[in-house]
């Protein structure tokens, strides 16, 4: 027999499954820990003068071409994806939880035309085989 729900669900009642704190085991954890973030850095930088508009980090720039690539979806989805996942946060470098970005879907085509693909694809392998470990 089925039971219907007696009220609507409000957001206040949801109880996150991490309480505030991130499974040291979830792939983009481990992910984020496998990257030499830094040595990435200074090789990004590297492709950028000093004039201009302040440019995304990038951890931001790398991650998100990372995750629209694991994730095999749009631009415009992963940042929505970004926007809606503290695991994808942290993975790109956010220090807390934020429901705004700091890049929109039209970036990721900058994105892509300084990072190359096959950068992308070596971290998207290594998801893979934490995925596969688990």
């Amino acid at each position: 027999m089925y039971r219907t729900s007696e009220q609507q669900m409000s957001i206040y009642d949801y109880l996150p499954p991490y309480h505030g704190e991130l499974a040291e085991q979830n792939r983009w954890v481990r992910l984020a820990a496998a990257i030499d973030w830094d040595a990435f850095e200074k090789e990004y930088s590297g492709h950028f003068g000093h004039v201009g508009k302040v440019a995304v980090p990038a951890r931001v720039a790398f991650g998100c071409l990372i995750v629209r690539a694991a994730c095999g979806v749009s631009d415009r989805e992963t940042v929505a994806l970004i926007r809606e996942s503290p695991y994808l946060q942290y993975f790109l470098g956010f220090e807390s939880f934020t429901d705004t970005v700091p890049f929109s879907s039209r970036s990721m085509e900058r994105f892509r035309t300084r990072i190359p693909a096959e950068k992308v694809r070596w971290a998207v392998r290594l998801l893979r085989r934490f995925e596969n470990e688990s």
